[in-house]
């Protein structure tokens, strides 16, 4: 089988969707560097590294988490927004969703940059997530790219210093003035390596959220956030 075949399949397994072009994600896993060793080698067609997809796709990408956030933080200011995007969309963060989906793995570089670690490299990984998102985008799978954004930003957001339970006490005062009610329902694991659930309800005791993690407040913080998500469907309201 072609190499490029088992490149293309490989990395639209991990995504779940088949390209129609498939001519675009060979772009987008194309890096320079490729380009400059292979130019005449490659059968003689025309060679284009992924530099244009993510022009592209950092335009889609900010303006898919800008439309997330602002859905799911009603109450927060622009500045604020503005803020929270900074804070969780970086090249780090897309470098580490991109070692998630081992985008590494599915690039075409020059031999120097992989003999490099090119790879690994931070920039490279981030520059390439942008690409693919262009690349899906182009391909009309919006839907795609919408959830590996909030796949993205779920990771970022719940790893952040973001006050979720501040957050979701503001949004039921202003619908009516409940507070939220954590209770932990569970604890396991070893006294060294615990794991908490919580459950968050109004003062009515409906369900409002439920989160586990290392720590109760953690349990909590991860609980309010599910609440809030929850918050976004419409007509919802506690």
């Amino acid at each position: 089988m072609n190499s490029v075949i088992i490149l293309t399949d490989g990395l639209e397994e991990v995504l779940g969707y088949t390209f129609k072009d498939r001519e675009l994600l060979l772009q987008a896993l194309t890096h320079k560097s490729y380009v400059n060793e292979n130019r005449h080698k490659d059968g003689g067609g025309d060679l284009f590294d992924n530099e244009r997809l993510e022009f592209l796709g950092d335009a889609v990408l900010e303006l898919q988490v800008s439309e997330t956030l602002y859905a799911r933080f009603p109450a927060k200011t622009e500045g604020e927004l503005s803020r929270i995007r900074s804070q969780i969309v970086n090249t780090e963060a897309l470098a580490s969703f991109s070692g998630k989906l081992g985008l590494g793995n599915f690039l075409r570089l020059g031999r120097g940059e992989g003999k490099h670690g090119g790879r690994q490299r931070t920039s490279l990984l981030a520059d390439a997530f942008e690409a693919l998102l262009a690349a899906l985008y182009l391909d009309g799978a919006a839907a795609v790219v919408q959830d590996l954004v909030k796949e993205l930003l779920n990771r970022e957001l719940a790893t952040s210093r973001i006050d979720y339970k501040s957050q979701l006490q503001e949004r039921l005062q202003e619908e009516g003035g409940s507070l939220p009610v954590y209770e932990l329902v569970a604890r396991q694991g070893a006294d060294h390596q615990p794991l908490f659930f919580i459950e968050v309800r109004n003062e009515c005791g409906s369900l409002l959220g439920s989160g586990s993690g290392p720590s109760r407040k953690n349990a909590e913080q991860r609980a309010a956030g599910d609440a809030l998500q929850k918050l976004q469907k419409p007509g919802k309201k506690y």
